[in-house]
């Protein structure tokens, strides 16, 4: 018998734009531009996110959407008389745009170089939310030129595509992982486990083992052992193709740095710390067991 998951709404729209290669080519240049020009250092984790503790991204989000929605609104509900609320949030929505495009595109093109489905999600993504601005940009020039039908028209059809891009913005954070913590669900065994023959384990070079289903981190240094999650917080890199220098440990693929005692966050672009591990010789067995965050 031939059974078929009954598929969401959006679910065959979603397919035809994560299979579409023609994205790819565009996609990529675009991505390498973005890397090329906002490098490890200050301003990319500032735009990252990693003095806030997660992405700056979501939190912006939510001014352009609640300016340009609530002129929208206004238009439906009634504002006052000419119309000057209504432009004022459509303004304060335009203003807040830039910076708020600016923090995705960041975190987009750290993910797209890994992942073909959220490169050609997030153009989308984007060419819609742009679309949405265009939309209430010329709504104003409408409303500022006495046309205030036509300005409601056209914030009518911009909330419209609004819509549709905060639907694509939420399935490339919910359904395919742009943004989260890649170690919330697996932080590691909360009891003493064997991870490693220590005997095994080379002097000054990271070491990936797995614990239960969690990939560890081991680092020995003479007598010392030093273990944290290996899967980066930021983009699920393996940390132990990484380097060490000095106390941290730094991720190959976009640079964040990580205490290797306590997991603790000194640079970004990473917005989390990662889980580390109490470590413990039983014979020539090394053990691990969760660290608590305090």
């Amino acid at each position: 018998m031939n059974v078929r998951r009954q598929l969401t709404p959006a679910e065959p729209l979603m397919r035809r734009i994560e299979s579409a290669s023609e994205l790819d080519t565009p996609g990529k240049a675009l991505g390498k531009k973005v890397r090329g020009a906002i490098t490890p250092g200050p301003f990319k984790d500032a735009v990252s996110g990693t003095w806030l503790g997660h992405a700056v991204h979501p939190m912006l989000t939510d001014v352009v959407i609640g300016s340009f929605l609530g002129a929208t609104l206004l238009d439906v509900f009634g504002g006052d008389r000419r119309g000057r609320a209504s432009q004022r949030l459509i303004v304060v929505g335009i203003l807040a745009y830039p910076p708020t495009a600016l923090t995705g595109i960041n975190d987009w093109a750290d993910t797209e170089i890994a992942y073909e489905d959220v490169r050609r999600t997030g153009l989308v993504h984007a060419a819609t939310n742009a679309l949405a601005l265009t939309l209430y940009g010329a709504s104003l020039g409408a409303r500022r030129r006495g046309a205030h039908g036509a300005g409601a028209a056209l914030g009518a059809l911009g909330a419209a595509t609004l819509m549709a891009g905060g639907y694509l913005g939420g399935h490339l954070t919910l359904n395919q992982g742009v943004g989260p913590d890649r170690t919330v669900f697996d932080p590691g065994p909360p009891d003493w486990t064997p991870a490693a023959d220590g005997s095994q384990l080379p002097e000054g070079r990271p070491t990936r083992v797995v614990v239960g289903d969690t990939p560890v981190l081991l680092l020995r240094e003479g007598e010392l052992v030093f273990a944290i999650h290996d899967r980066c917080s930021h983009r699920g890199c393996s940390l132990s193709d990484g380097s060490v220098e000095g106390d941290e440990i730094v991720c190959a693929c976009h640079g964040s740095r990580f205490d290797r005692r306590t997991g603790a966050l000194k640079r970004g672009p990473a917005t989390e710390a990662q889980p580390a591990f109490q470590v413990r010789r039983r014979d020539d067995m090394i053990e691990v067991r969760l660290l608590s965050p305090d």
